[in-house]
């Protein structure tokens, strides 16, 4: 079933929230302060992609730093990338099949305004991160 939705949600929503999140990924590359920015818009990219079956979920060994990345990561590419979610979400809630696909872009908000500091890890062992 996870494969199916996979499909489907690639189909109609992620490859182009994939695009953006490359979009700012390789914008945030260009100076060597950004390149862990570019690196967390990657990987958040690729959750983007295919994020039925995985979650996302809170890494204890994440400080102080992670915190004022979030901040950085919120003013240069965090809105943008919230509001693509927010408007896909929206516009696949429009037919009752798109609803669950509308529900997961919601659900993809808050990573994409703070993802420094989180693990994507499998839905069936989320707790199976660093401790």
């Amino acid at each position: 079933m996870k494969t199916i939705l996979n499909v489907i949600w690639l189909v109609l929503s992620g490859f182009w929230l994939f695009l953006a999140y490359l979009a700012a990924g390789a914008l945030l590359c260009i100076t060597i302060i950004g390149i862990p920015f570019g690196i967390a818009a990657f990987r958040i990219g690729a959750y983007a992609l295919w994020p039925f079956g995985r979650t996302t979920v809170e890494r204890r060994d994440a400080g102080a730093p992670s915190c004022i990345g979030n901040v950085l990561w919120l003013v240069l590419a965090g809105w943008w990338l919230a509001l693509a979610h927010v408007v896909t979400g929206v516009l696949l809630c429009i037919t009752i099949i798109g609803i669950p696909f509308g529900i997961a872009n919601f659900k993809l908000i808050p990573v994409s305004l703070l993802p420094l500091g989180r693990e994507i890890v499998p839905t069936d062992q989320p707790f199976s991160s660093r401790w």
